[in-house]
């Protein structure tokens, strides 16, 4: 094997090393900010004194009242494409 093509293996090596290290720390981080919304979410419904089926009808009631988020929710997912 020659020289250069030696040397494009080891940084082809050390590239996907470096990807898989960035792979694990984006799951990571995905993990922990989900986290962090979760307990926001939970200390806010907390805060409000609100039971589940209160906040249940709250969304509901939210969602009825803004359909244009919704809608663009649903764009930016993919569900309104043909």
């Amino acid at each position: 094997m020659g020289a250069k093509l030696e040397k494009l293996g080891a940084d082809l090596e050390r590239a996907r090393k470096k990807r898989d290290e960035w792979d694990a720390k984006v799951k990571d981080l995905e993990r922990r900010y989900r986290e962090e919304e979760n307990t926001e979410i939970h200390d806010m419904v907390h805060a409000a004194n609100l039971t589940p089926g209160q906040l249940a009808e709250l969304i509901r009631m939210a969602a009825v009242s803004m359909p244009q988020v919704n809608d663009e929710r649903m764009k930016e997912d993919g569900e309104d494409e043909e």
